[in-house]
């Protein structure tokens, strides 16, 4: 706790203003739906949401469990197959943004959501790709939300669920990838966006308390810094309220 937040209601509060009114976000559950939905009751109520079940424009009242929640479906503009969201709305570039979380991120920004170790043994088994593959191939661009720790931030994935960057600059192209990639990755420690140049990611913000050092001891790879970092800053008492309600509801 610093001064009366979390690090995780930083993390959240910094990656829910980076989301702009009217934007159409295909959303993930977890901490990415936390965010969206943060942004929509802040500054943001013209925000489409979409959800992988097939749910467009959905307007929660608290936060859903999972895709299948009804609460997504009661609160819809509109509830479409599964193979309408990807193929009419994801694919055919009308979806602006995607927000997603991952278990291991590299310096390239591609994302691990199915295991931990080697894929014929893991030593962790995660949830899978679920739409993320295509969420990271084919949405506008992509913002990434996690706790930053070494483990999680790695020099290579363990499994490349969704490619962000690849090996490097001109991957997406070369596969054919129509998104921008991951713009920018939120953490509990504060903020990094690609070099664009390299491709790798950098970290161009700090939150309130993190010093360089220990942003550069939670990553597994050599991590640049900006010259000049900028600084966080922190949840106002309105943000603080609205999403203590939210995860309260």
């Amino acid at each position: 706790m610093t001064d009366g937040w979390t690090p995780d209601e930083m993390m959240t509060v910094a990656a829910a203003r980076l989301l702009a009114d009217g934007t159409v976000c295909f959303v993930g559950i977890g901490l990415p739906s936390t965010v969206a939905n943060l942004a929509r009751r802040l500054h943001a109520p013209r925000c489409v949401l979409i959800y992988e079940s097939g749910c467009i424009g959905s307007k929660p009242r608290r936060l859903p469990l999972s895709i299948g929640d009804g609460e997504l479906a009661e609160t819809a503009d509109a509830v479409v197959s599964v193979p309408e969201i990807f193929a009419y709305w994801l694919q055919a570039g009308r979806v602006d943004l995607g927000f997603l979380g991952a278990a291991q991120v590299d310096r390239f920004g591609n994302i691990n959501t199915t295991v931990i170790g080697d894929y014929q043994a893991p030593a962790t088994r995660l949830p899978g790709a679920g739409g993320a593959p295509e969420i990271a191939a084919s949405a506008g661009e992509v913002f990434v939300v996690m706790r930053q720790t070494a483990r999680a931030f790695v020099e290579r994935c363990d499994f490349r669920t969704s490619v962000g960057f690849g090996d490097g600059p001109g991957d997406r192209q070369r596969l054919g990838l129509r998104g921008r990639g991951p713009t920018v990755v939120v953490t509990d420690l504060g903020v990094l966006r690609p070099d664009p140049d390299t491709s790798e990611l950098v970290m161009v913000e700090l939150h309130p308390g993190i010093t360089e050092e220990v942003a550069r001891a939670s990553t597994g790879w050599p991590l640049v810094m900006a010259p000049s970092p900028g600084q966080t800053p922190p949840p106002t008492d309105e943000e603080l309220a609205v999403l203590r309600a939210l995860r309260a509801a």
